[in-house]
Order: structure tokens, then C-alpha cells, then sequence
């Protein structure tokens, strides 16, 4: 069993962010959903659990806030864009793929039930499709003498 957590008001939690917001803007840090549920001693998914409204205000205002001109950024700030950058890319290069190769499967199903209409109306069996049935299997082998 879990243990029960004791949540702050709303209001304290507004007035701790606004603290922490003016504390960052100071020191041009940027202010995280972590940093504001350790001040109640919360972990990060139970504060976001809790305080959803918060937590999206602060996500919407870290992504909408570039950092000020002339701060530095950090090693560490631009190795997690570039992380998250190659990870989006990797997601939409995931989604092309799997969608091209559902495509190919569909155009191999095409081409093989058009193949058969063909053979169906003309009556006659193509032989380029009889080779292929057979190319890659191995010969069968020769009785012993």
C-alpha cells in the first residue's frame, strides 16, 4: 500500500511557482515541473498527477520562452535539444517506413492477383511466373546409381 501524500492548496502551489518563476528569470534558469515538486517534496508524477494545470502552464512556458539573448547555453541544454530533435525525426522516419512497407505490401498483393486475372483470361500460364516459383529452390537431387 501506498503511503498518503499531503498536497498543498492551489494556491500555494501558484504562489511557490511565481517565486520560482522570478528566481529563474534572476538567474536565467530554466524553471522544470521537478524543481517545483520538490519544494513540496513530491515526486515529479505526483505532482503532475496532482497538478496538471500547473504542469502544462510551465511545460507551455519553457517551450514558448528561447532562452534570453546573450545567456549562455549550456552543454548539457544542447545535447537534450539535439536528443530531442533526433528523436522526433527518428518517429517520422519510423512512420514513413512502416507506412511504405505496408504500401509494398499492398502493390505485391496487387500485382499478384493481376498477374492471376491475366492468366485467367488469356488461358494461358506465364512462364516468367512458373521460373519464378521455382528460381531458389534447390534441385532435386539425382538417384544414387
Amino acid at each position: 500500500m501506498t503511503r498518503r501524500v499531503d498536497l498543498p492548496s492551489e494556491p500555494r502551489v501558484r504562489a511557490v511557482l511565481a517565486r520560482l518563476r522570478q528566481q529563474a528569470t534572476e538567474s536565467a534558469k530554466r524553471l522544470t515541473v521537478l524543481a517545483l515538486a520538490r519544494e513540496f517534496g513530491l515526486s515529479n508524477s505526483t505532482f503532475r498527477r496532482h497538478f496538471p494545470d500547473v504542469a502544462r502552464d510551465i511545460a507551455e512556458a519553457s517551450r514558448s520562452s528561447p532562452p534570453a539573448a546573450g545567456t549562455p547555453t549550456s552543454r548539457y541544454d544542447l545535447l537534450v535539444a539535439r536528443n530531442a530533435k533526433l528523436k522526433r525525426r527518428n518517429r517520422e522516419l519510423t512512420a514513413q517506413l512502416t507506412l511504405a512497407a505496408a504500401r509494398i505490401q499492398q502493390i505485391t498483393l496487387d500485382n499478384h492477383g493481376l498477374r492471376h486475372q491475366l492468366e485467367a483470361v488469356s488461358g494461358v500460364p506465364l512462364i516468367g511466373a512458373q521460373t519464378n516459383r521455382t528460381r531458389g529452390r534447390p534441385s532435386a537431387p539425382s538417384p544414387p546409381p
